[in-house]
């Protein structure tokens, strides 16, 4: 048995080729839940390996899954990005109301608490000069656009490689009906413009969806931010703090 970082939500283990996954939190037992209804339906949907989770245990809920090949993306590059331009686009066509019907969440409501938990928590500690940038940025994404299935939490992370090649896509906990630009923030803005321009390309990514994206990008530091503040870690504060300012200075 390996473990793996399972991240915020999970704690991860390798048991004969499984990934098995158990919740850290009450919270995170619906999401696992949704995954195991929509993943077995959108998986074939898709050009990339995906998790594919079945239900090991109900009491103590276990979700465990077979392991999908590769490695996390550490040196992305223009072959990279076309094909997973070419994921998204597969993903961000998949029928929303087919999806809803087949366990994709709907997570309006907890991004309206997240917003307001930001104005309470992360807006405060600011300094004044930036303090009306911040507010304007949560203003910009407080949309409610619903109505694409999106992956919610990508990052070099969660995309795999073998042998050069993009193999697999993972985690899809924060899969939702929600605004495609979410996809595109890390994918436009956090990585090297070969792969950004190529994603772009074979995506088909629009002006106003590569600003929605710089958008969502600037959004990601304010997590980690009260993620410090909710487990008393100064250290992630303030880490996320310093990026906070760093991207509500981005212009592209």
């Amino acid at each position: 048995m390996n473990d793996f970082d399972g991240g915020w939500d999970s704690r991860a283990t390798l048991e004969d080729g499984w990934v098995v996954r158990v919740p850290r939190r009450p919270d995170v037992h619906p999401r696992l839940l949704a995954e195991i209804r929509l993943m077995p339906w959108l998986a074939p949907r898709l050009p990339l390996a995906v998790p594919v989770p079945e239900l090991a245990s109900s009491d103590p809920l276990i979700v465990r899954h077979r392991l999908v090949p590769g490695v996390p993306l550490e040196s992305p590059d223009a072959g990279h990005g076309h094909a997973l331009g070419l994921f998204l686009r597969a993903l961000h066509d998949t029928d929303v109301h087919d999806a809803t019907a087949h366990g994709l969440r709907d997570t309006r409501d907890e991004f309206a608490d997240d917003l307001a938990l930001f104005r309470d928590r992360v807006l405060p500690l600011l300094p004044d000069s930036a303090r009306a940038d911040g507010a304007s940025l949560l203003d910009a994404l407080d949309t409610g656009i619903a109505d694409i299935v999106v992956h919610g939490d990508l990052g070099p992370e969660h995309v795999l490689v073998s042998d050069g090649r993009l193999s697999g896509v993972i985690d899809f906990g924060d899969a939702q009906a929600g605004d495609p630009a979410l996809d595109l923030s890390w994918t436009l803005h956090g990585t090297p413009p070969a792969f950004a321009e190529a994603l772009a390309t074979a995506y088909g990514v629009t002006p106003d969806l590569r600003a929605r994206g710089l958008l969502w990008h600037k959004l990601g530091p304010w997590y980690e931010v009260t993620r410090g503040l909710t487990t008393n870690d100064p250290a992630m504060r303030d880490a996320g703090l310093s990026a906070v300012l760093t991207r509500l200075a981005l212009t592209h």
